[in-house]
């Protein structure tokens, strides 16, 4: 199956570390944080794994849920993360997939042969509420992810749904947006009450 930007997210149902779980029932009407790890009592999973649950506020603040995968079973798992809570000084309660037979990692593609043949890949998935596929990225397993770019590609995905616009090369929150070139200068008036910066025609900007 091919993954990419648009699909529904392929559903599975699996043990995590919170129980069983359907994927497509658990997601319900949030959005999700899909990423997965080569191994357990790895160091840079473990540090990553502590910072997403350091930042579980900010993920439930925009209605994300957080969900890790890792090719070991639940036992390694629970195991594992009281040395993510030890060192990461945290208490991580988000689920943790158990996929020691590779069923979920080969239906997401996380498993690049000439990486590893039997450890997933460090990927990532934003999922929509409609279970959609709106974001993937994939490191190599000795680069961490980086959590601020993680978060802000969330409110940019969010902010855009939200009023229909796109957001620029590095673009924060606060920061001014580009309206799409597939709405007419007339509709631009009507819709951005803020009213919009014409640098070219196709490129006009504005505040939200």
């Amino acid at each position: 199956m091919s993954i990419h930007i648009g699909s529904t997210a392929p559903d599975f149902s699996v043990e995590t570390t919170t129980g069983p779980i359907s994927f497509h029932d658990w997601i319900g009407d949030s959005w999700v944080f899909f990423f997965s790890h080569p191994a357990d009592f790895t160091p840079v999973c473990t540090t990553e794994m502590g910072r997403t649950s350091q930042l579980s506020e900010e993920f439930a603040a925009r209605n994300v849920k957080p969900i890790g995968l890792s090719t070991d079973t639940v036992e390694e798992h629970l195991s594992w993360i009281k040395d993510v809570n030890d060192t990461q000084n945290t208490e991580l309660k988000f689920p943790i997939i158990a996929d020691k037979d590779l069923k979920v990692a080969k239906l997401y593609d996380m498993i690049h042969g000439d990486e590893s043949a039997t450890q997933a890949v460090r990927s990532v998935f934003i999922i929509d509420p409609n279970k959609k596929i709106r974001l993937t990225l994939t490191y190599p397993m000795n680069v961490g992810r980086n959590f601020d770019e993680i978060l802000r590609v969330i409110d940019a995905l969010q902010l855009a749904d939200a009023h229909t616009v796109a957001t620029p090369a590095d673009w924060r929150p606060g920061d001014r947006v580009i309206i799409p070139p597939t709405v007419s200068d007339e509709d631009a008036r009507k819709n951005y009450s803020n009213g919009f910066e014409t640098i070219r025609p196709y490129l006009r900007t504005t505040s939200v």
